[in-house]
């Protein structure tokens, strides 16, 4: 299974994904009952909605999930000039 330290680390996983990689990638954590492929890949069959746009909203509840299961963070990035803030001259 993969580390997430940040929630980026959750986006930049769920990214690439497509339909069937995502229900793969996801299956090992729990976060989807099996029955609801099943009803998600109806909805598709039925014209309710796209497969772009199905993913972006499968991919924003699986983030929102591990989020609050491993109480992630955004990624802080420290711009160089940082350091020398600390110093007073």
């Amino acid at each position: 299974m993969i580390a997430f330290e940040d929630i980026q680390d959750v986006e930049d996983w769920l990214g690439p994904l497509g339909y069937d990689a995502f229900w793969d990638a996801v299956a090992p954590w729990g976060i989807y009952a099996g029955a609801d492929r099943a009803h998600f890949d109806e909805v598709l069959v039925k014209g309710v909605t796209d497969v772009d746009t199905m993913l972006t909203c499968l991919k924003a509840e699986v983030r929102m999930e591990m989020t609050t299961r491993f109480d992630l963070k955004e990624r802080y990035y420290a711009p160089t000039t940082v350091q020398y803030l600390r110093h007073v001259h």
